[in-house]
């Protein structure tokens, strides 16, 4: 696990943001939050996203997939969106087939959103950026 360094939105300072943490992200300018995008793999999966403080969008994508590069713009937007409030968590299937595995992964991108360690929702495919916006929303709301 590594800290990323994170530009702020709010005042354009660089932090270092943990990929695991017991609070989340804050500008140590501003103290404004931050938008919080790790990537994970089989080996930090566990302390990365299902021991996250808050809830977590997970990403299952893969570089050569089409879809998934045009999903993930739409979900750094949605990071930067909701900063303080989810954490996006990046998965590469082809670096992580024990994740794959585990959570019965057949096509990419799929989004999954974890609440305290537990599947809220899942979807696969590649959406327009409205219909993910609802979808997180709707599963943020119901969880």
């Amino acid at each position: 696990m590594e800290n990323a360094i994170v530009k702020c939105p709010h005042c354009g300072k660089a932090n270092r943001v943990p990929a695991a943490a017991s609070g989340r992200p804050r500008c140590g300018n501003c103290h404004q939050d931050l938008p919080w995008i790790v990537p994970a793999g089989d080996s930090d999966f566990a302390a990365i996203a299902e021991q996250s403080p808050v809830p977590v969008l997970v990403d299952f994508w893969a570089a050569w997939c089409g879809p998934c590069r045009m999903v993930s713009p739409v979900l750094d937007q949605l990071a930067h969106e909701r900063a303080g409030r989810i954490k996006l968590v990046k998965v590469d299937v082809d670096a992580a087939p024990g994740l794959s595995a585990r959570f019965r992964i057949q096509s990419i991108p799929t989004l999954m959103v974890l609440i305290d360690g537990r599947i809220a929702a899942q979807q696969a495919g590649a959406a327009p950026a409205a219909a993910l916006r609802a979808w997180l929303d709707r599963s943020l709301a119901s969880a």
